[in-house]
């Protein structure tokens, strides 16, 4: 990412308008702070490869914000901790945000996986 497109990103981030229903209107258990919270700590401190992230999460305006920066989050921590590790992060993260994001949203299980028990485990067959 160029300098330019790392400034113009940043103050996106910052200046962005939130469209998404209020807080306040709802009393969900996890706000959106408790979210970008886990998130930072996930990364850890900003490093010269992980400051553009830790920048967008902190200054993001809104759950969906933060629920596209998921991705990016996973890459990361698989790069860093290995993909079963990260996986595992992620699912944590996405559990949290079930009460802030519209239906649409929400993950839903993957065919990749097979089906899994209220536990989250794999079933055999």
């Amino acid at each position: 990412m160029s300098f330019y497109q790392t400034i113009r990103s940043s103050l996106l981030a910052i200046f962005q308008v939130s469209t998404a229903e209020s807080q306040t209107t709802r009393d969900p258990e996890l706000t959106l702070e408790d979210i970008r919270a886990t998130m930072l700590e996930m990364v850890g401190g900003p490093t010269e490869t992980t400051a553009a992230l830790v920048r967008r999460i902190r200054y993001a305006a809104d759950p969906q914000a933060l629920w596209f920066m998921r991705s990016e989050l996973m890459g990361l921590l698989a790069r860093r901790e290995g993909e079963v590790i990260a996986r595992t992060k992620i699912e944590i993260v996405s559990d949290m945000f079930r009460e802030l994001l519209p239906s649409g949203l929400r993950s839903r299980p993957s065919p990749l996986l097979g089906s899994r028990d209220e536990h989250g485990h794999r079933q055999r067959r």
